[in-house]
């Protein structure tokens, strides 16, 4: 006997949620822009090539989009999905996580800025 899959094979079959899309369209995008800028700048690097240091706002912009994304994604995954239960410890525990997140990509960031800017 032959066996149909369903045209939207979700679990319990609930419909995709609207921000599922845009939100990987912008991840990898940013991504595609990310690696790109770290491409063109580890050529300039091997160039010798010097550049403005405001180029890299360009990186910086791009992994905190993907970052958001990433967290957005997470969100209509995990929170959305289960917001018909307990909604509120799984709030809770997302939003300690998306701080966690945002502030080790904050901490980077500043750390790379003075790596990039300190005068030896």
């Amino acid at each position: 006997m032959e066996q149909v899959m369903p045209e939207n094979s979700q679990k319990n079959n609930l419909p995709k949620h609207p921000w599922r899309v845009p939100l990987l369209i912008a991840e990898f995008s940013a991504l595609a822009v990310l690696l790109g800028s770290m491409f063109i700048f580890s050529s300039l690097a091997r160039d010798g090539t010097s550049f403005n240091s405001g180029w890299l706002l360009l990186p910086a912009v791009a992994s905190l989009v993907v970052f958001i994304s990433f967290i957005g994604l997470m969100y209509v995954r995990w929170i959305a999905a289960a917001e018909a239960g307990t909604g509120t410890k799984h709030k809770v525990v997302f939003a300690l996580l998306t701080l966690t997140l945002l502030g080790i990509w904050a901490f980077s960031i500043v750390q790379t800025w003075s790596s990039i800017t300190a005068t030896p």
